[in-house]
């Protein structure tokens, strides 16, 4: 039997804003841990990718950032906020030399062991829920499951994810529809539907997570369900 697949954990808005918050520009390796996770958090880039940026890879005038050779050697374009492309502008003028956009004090590349426990620790550092579960992929779940939420483009998402099958992208639409709207609603103080509605929202919820589950271990869900055990 295949093992069954966990959701993977994404950052709600206030997590995302603790998170953020716990760096410091004012220090040059804090201020590049910074760029760096917003790489990760808004344009969703893996921890290798990352790694591999160059300064010449991103274009300040477009907006526009270059992903070279991705996993499966893939390229890709991807657009950046107002924000992130000022933020990288005043990177970009007090980095340390060297190749890299985002290297060590003395220009070598970072290593993504690094950016694994760097990123584990500004979420505990943020107070965030199960710390220890974050990572830099979480960030990339973050950014997917967002961009889904607005855009309900699984396409969409796959380009931007740089993935080869619309089915590793399939994840981001039951985050999406479940765990990430139900929460930020929460947050927001805009779950005050009806039962109903209520309802309605928890069986589409359900059917979601079902459908993550293998065939053979959904069909005996559904079939002690329909049992009433």
């Amino acid at each position: 039997m295949s093992r069954q697949k966990e959701l993977p954990k994404v950052l709600s808005s206030d997590e995302r804003a603790a998170f953020l918050g716990t760096f410091n520009r004012r220090y040059q390796g804090s201020f590049r841990n910074l760029v760096a996770a917003r790489l990760m958090l808004d344009c969703g880039l893996r921890a290798g990718e990352v790694v591999a940026l160059r300064p010449e890879h991103v274009s300040l005038e477009s907006r526009r950032l270059m992903v070279r050779e991705g996993k499966g050697a893939k390229d890709r374009v991807l657009y950046m906020s107002a924000e992130l492309r000022d933020l990288i502008a005043d990177w970009l003028e007090r980095r340390p030399g060297g190749p890299w956009l985002v290297g060590t004090r003395d220009g070598g590349q970072l290593d993504t062991r690094y950016l694994r426990t760097m990123v584990k620790r500004q979420a505990c550092k943020a107070g965030i829920a199960e710390c220890e579960r974050i990572s830099p992929h979480t960030l990339r779940h973050s950014f997917a499951t967002q961009l889904y939420r607005e855009t309900k483009d699984l396409i969409a998402v796959k380009e931007a994810l740089g993935h080869e099958d619309i089915g590793t992208t399939q994840i981001y639409a039951h985050l999406a529809n479940g765990e990430v709207e139900a929460g930020m609603r929460g947050l927001w103080g805009q779950d005050d539907r009806d039962e109903a509605a209520r309802q309605a929202e928890i069986d589409e919820l359900a059917e979601g997570i079902l459908e993550v589950l293998p065939a053979d271990v959904r069909a005996a869900l559904r079939r002690r369900l329909e049992d009433g055990e």
